[in-house]
């Protein structure tokens, strides 16, 4: 039997491990990706290891999350990642630039390389045929540094595509119906591959979409072979030159099977409030819409805005709605303005926003109170917007504007009614303009690194005690996100770099009071249900509880960033042998460990807790390197350990 493509490139990668599901594996990484929400304590966690040039063949910056300037935080953190960039041998994207998913599928994308970036979204790159994998901020910071990404071996889903997408239908509609089908949880532990003849009519923002959103599944990553569609785009960006062609073998073989018929996706619509909660838009057209936003981390390439201006084209937004353009980056716009996008925007009374997440990341654009926002973003988790009580719905661009025009929820195959489908193409040659990227120079080691007041040290994390006492801080139930965990928006993200501060926010969306109850308690344990941990690669929301005296979280299962969050900072991440006992435990419960460091170090995989009346029985399924990290209290630890000698 042949080899499927995640499998070709796992292999030409593999630095350690077997390609056995489930095994650890080490792989060789050849590009990473850090956004200023993640990148500057990724920064200080890299300058920590005393590396004084990156070792991959290209690190990029980019500055796409905190564009607000409401006052010096985000401004000098900007300062210090620009001339972090410079000493280092970082691309720099500056501010406006664009969201790195779509700048670095533009200009640093390569077909068959490994991309780990600090950013969930990273497998956007899936539509160049690169196997991209978010990560915490440390692991990619290691990986800058020269250590393999370490991860459990995916299994690989092969998804066989067949036919063509209808009109007024689009690739995000694809992605929709399969978390329809499979839930947040159902690619968990799993690398999405797309195959098949329905492939070659998707183009490579399109795929772009797709994998983008594979990770709304819990996808390890998504990928695609890399075709003439791929080479269509890569000489669109004059960089012809970097194109491979790759593919399965024809006999080759998948862990997990399924096949979809592309002719019969119909128009999906994520509703309140997870990405799962997809159902037709044709089940609940007549909504009244108050906001639309196109763009931001998602569905914002020049095929997705300029459909959007066809549609706009002599007509106006409904009265009662905002409707918002969030482009993915300055080359977007400057190509949709160059087709006369532009003026078809302004005319129909539409708003354009700089190239920037913004709304995507509660950085403004908050719907009021009970308004109904769409949004071709890809996460609509509760208060992710900004607006505690929100009413998030996903879609695709199509049935954005068609909200647009109509101002209630429509089956944008109605918009035929009105105009024929605009059949967008990607540009044969896009204008390119590399002004919004600095290159790091030969030799950076002159260069000083600027800081300001808002950023702080990098906590020390004391080592596992030989046992530990703990009281439950808190209780929460399944799919808990890092949104709930560590909130985003432009109250908490700009404090990204001062552990102190941006520790109050813990929990806020569930338990204002969690974080003052935390530290007074001294080490604490948090209970989970399933899933807990979806969503962002944000490490914070495994930082900040670790520096309140969170020692132990126990929950149903784990979502795969997150647990290995939770372990690169010395929390054990223990889950219940039995399901039942999650039930016995109560906020306020004390629990007790005893020999905790012996059994982590010595390979225990059964964790007994000590709790009132009782005992319980937790899982500890842990690698002998994370167990190794887990006794030094962090990797951060580890590594210091394995090249100072010193310890914590």
């Amino acid at each position: 039997m042949g080899r499927n493509l995640a499998t070709k490139i796992l292999a030409d990668h593999l630095v350690e491990g077997e390609l056995i599901p489930g095994r650890e594996i080490a792989l060789k990484i050849d590009q990473t990706l850090l956004q200023d929400a993640t990148g500057t304590m990724a920064m200080l966690e890299f300058i920590a290891t005393g590396i004084d040039r990156v070792k991959v063949e290209l690190a990029a910056q980019y500055i796409d999350h905190n564009l607000l300037q409401t006052d010096n935080k985000n401004a000098d953190d900007h300062a210090f990642l620009a001339s972090a960039a410079q000493k280092f041998g970082i691309h720099l994207s500056k501010p406006g630039n664009g969201v790195s998913h779509q700048v670095h599928l533009e200009r640093f994308g390569v077909p068959g390389t490994t991309l780990l970036g600090a950013d969930s979204h990273t497998p956007t790159a899936a539509g160049l045929g690169m196997l991209a994998i978010g990560a915490g901020g440390l692991d990619v910071a290691l990986a800058m540094a020269g250590r393999p990404f370490n991860l459990p071996c995916p299994r690989i889903w092969g998804v066989k595509l067949t036919g063509e997408l209808q009109p007024w239908v689009s690739g995000k509609d694809l992605i929709l119906e399969l978390l329809r089908r499979h839930t947040v949880k159902g690619g968990v532990g799993k690398i999405i591959e797309y195959y098949g003849p329905g492939v070659a009519t998707l183009s490579a923002t399109d795929r772009a979409t797709i994998g983008n959103m594979g990770a709304e599944l819990g996808a390890t990553s998504s990928v695609f072979p890399s075709d003439r569609r791929t080479l269509e785009f890569l000489e669109a960006q004059g960089r012809g030159d970097v194109w491979r062609e790759l593919a399965a073998d024809p006999d080759a073989g998948y862990d997990d099977y399924e096949e979809i018929d592309l002719s019969r996706i119909e128009p999906m619509i994520a509703c309140p409030s997870s990405p799962d909660n997809v159902v037709r838009v044709a089940e609940i057209e007549g909504l009244k819409v108050d906001q639309v936003i196109v763009g931001s981390s998602v569905n914002s390439s020049f095929r997705d805005l300029m459909t959007v201006c066809r549609v706009l084209d002599g007509r106006k937004i409904a009265p009662q709605l905002s409707f918002h353009i969030n482009p993915g980056s300055r080359q977007v716009l400057e190509n949709v303005v160059a087709q006369g996008g532009f003026i078809m925007l302004l005319l129909a009374g539409a708003q354009v926003h700089q190239p920037g997440c913004l709304g995507c990341i509660g950085m403004g654009q908050a719907p009021g109170t009970n308004q109904v926002s769409l949004r071709t973003f890809p996460r609509n988790f509760p208060g992710r917007s900004g607006t505690l009580e929100d009413r998030v719905y996903l879609c695709s661009p199509e049935t954005a504007v068609a909200a647009g025009v109509f101002g209630v929820v429509t089956d944008p195959r109605k918009l035929a009614e009105l105009l024929p489908w605009p059949a967008v193409q990607n540009p044969e040659r896009y204008l390119v303009d590399d002004a919004g990227i600095a290159a790091p120079p030969a030799d950076g080691s002159t260069v000083e690194i600027v800081t300001g007041p808002n950023i702080v040290p990098f906590p020390d994390f004391a080592a596992l005690p030989d046992q530990l006492d703990l009281e439950v801080i808190i209780k929460v139930g399944d799919n808990v996100s890092t949104d709930a965990i560590m909130p985003a928006g432009n109250k908490v993200l700009p404090f990204r770099s001062n552990i102190p501060a941006i520790s109050r926010f813990v929990f806020e969306q569930i338990d204002p009071e969690f974080p003052q109850r935390a530290a007074a308690k001294g080490d604490g344990a948090v209970v989970g249900g399933g899933n807990y941990g979806q969503g962002s690669s944000r490490e914070h929301a495994a930082l900040a509880p670790r520096y309140l005296g969170i020692r132990a979280k126990i929950a149903k299962s784990f979502a795969r960033i997150h647990r290995a969050n939770l372990i690169n900072f010395g929390i054990l991440p223990l889950t219940f042998k039995d399901p039942a006992d999650y039930d016995r435990l109560r906020q306020g419960d004390r629990l007790r460990i005893a020999g905790v460091r012996e059994l982590v170090a010595a390979g225990a995989t059964e964790i007994p807790v000590r709790v009132e009346g009782g005992e319980i029985v937790t899982l500890l399924d842990a690698t002998e390197r994370e167990r190794r990290e887990l006794v030094a209290g962090s990797l951060l630890n580890l590594v210091k350990e394995e090249h100072h000698g010193s310890k914590p």
